[in-house]
């Protein structure tokens, strides 16, 4: 488009951040909503695949996200006792490494820095209070009362996403898979230099993930009661029994969880926005559109690419319905691969029926899935 558009995007998160940094250097006016107070992005440490580490490189800061980061190449998988049983190399794409394992605010800091070198604005402690799109633009009041007019707003606000509540009601609300996955962060194991993946009977799986040269996470996915939480005067004791039955690395990693606090759980759900992912001028994209399960660790991956993708049709296209329509008919087959296998994964691992679609799936596999995702997006 010849003329700089203006853009809200609701969700200060890594999908939101990314589209800033990428649409402001472009030249738009962009201005990102945060309900939270700062960039204290949740959670532990994230993979970035060798296909979100070229989106990265796109926004002009894969080198800031290595070295903040532990690079790696080559997956483990092992058995409850922690013994080798198979080395994996990860493909990667042209200009970038496989995989970075990253901390969430670490990442979190390096784009909320380059959208503000960009010249995007984050307004913290706000959220949509009322929209109107009348087809030529979007008039918007935050919660703070200020108002505007937008040529595009962007809804990268997350699984619970407000946003698409507002645009479709209930119908795409989260679905709970029966799994949730707890995370702690730990000292890294010197042997730890990638993930190293171990299976076993109770839990669909442990893993030890490095994020800095220093530390890594500790993640397991268990089967839980839609309503369980856990204790938080011994949430660290409860997962020690969880994964009673592994040895090896993962014992290790055990002997340094002792604070309850540390432990991060929550609840695997997954979205499915089936309608088109836009009304009028109005956009969900990342988790808001089509959260997936984590087998893939693909689902910041696919929030990046959204943002990137969208930012490249906005340049190509004569409108911004013509950009939406062109968007979606890019990114709607590749999330939906991933949001299929992952979820067919997760039922592989712990016994639960596939169908035949899913079955086909399978025989793709993780490894095999790698490699398709690290084609041209």
């Amino acid at each position: 488009m010849a003329t700089p558009l203006r853009v809200l995007v609701h969700g200060g998160g890594i999908g939101g951040l990314s589209l800033a940094v990428a649409l402001a250097r472009r030249g738009h006016t962009v201005e990102v909503a945060e309900l939270r107070e700062q960039l204290d992005a949740l959670g532990v440490g994230i993979i970035q695949p060798s296909n979100a580490l070229h989106v990265m490189r796109e926004l002009g800061v894969l080198e800031q996200c290595l070295e903040v980061g532990f690079e790696w190449e080559v997956l483990t998988i092992c058995d409850p006792a922690g013994n080798p049983l198979a080395k994996i190399p990860q493909p990667r794409m042209d200009g970038a490494p496989a995989n970075n394992g990253i901390p969430r605010p670490a990442l979190a800091e390096v784009l909320g820095r380059a959208a503000a070198e960009a010249g995007a604005t984050v307004r913290f402690g706000t959220t949509i209070a009322e929209l109107a799109d009348d087809g030529e633009g979007v008039d918007v009041t935050l919660s703070d009362g200020s108002t505007g007019r937008w040529d595009l707003v962007v809804g990268f606000d997350g699984i619970g996403s407000p946003l698409r509540t507002r645009l479709y009601g209930d119908r795409h609300r989260p679905e709970y898979t029966g799994f949730a996955n707890w995370r702690v962060t730990v000292p890294r194991q010197d042997e730890v230099q990638g993930v190293v993946m171990s299976t076993g009977n109770r839990a669909a799986k442990a893993l030890l993930t490095p994020i800095t040269p220093e530390l890594m996470y500790l993640g397991a996915v268990f089967a839980e009661a839609e309503d369980f939480r856990p204790d938080p005067e011994r949430a660290h004791e409860q997962l020690a029994e969880r994964l009673a039955g592994f040895a090896g690395p993962v014992a290790e990693a055990l002997t340094h969880v002792t604070d309850p606090a540390a432990v991060v759980y929550s609840r695997i759900s997954q979205v499915t926005v089936e309608e088109p992912w836009h009304v009028g001028r109005v956009v969900l994209a990342g988790d808001a559109a089509h959260a997936s399960t984590p087998h893939l660790a693909q689902g910041a991956a696919m929030a990046v690419e959204d943002a990137l993708v969208l930012a490249q049709e906005l340049d190509a296209a004569a409108d911004v319905p013509a950009a939406l329509a062109a968007w979606e008919a890019r990114r709607r087959p590749r999330a939906m691969f991933v949001q299929s296998l992952s979820r067919a994964v997760l039922k592989q691992e712990t016994g639960t029926a596939t169908t035949p679609e899913e079955d086909e799936l399978l025989e793709i596999g993780i490894p095999g899935a790698a490699h398709v995702l690290v084609k041209p997006y």
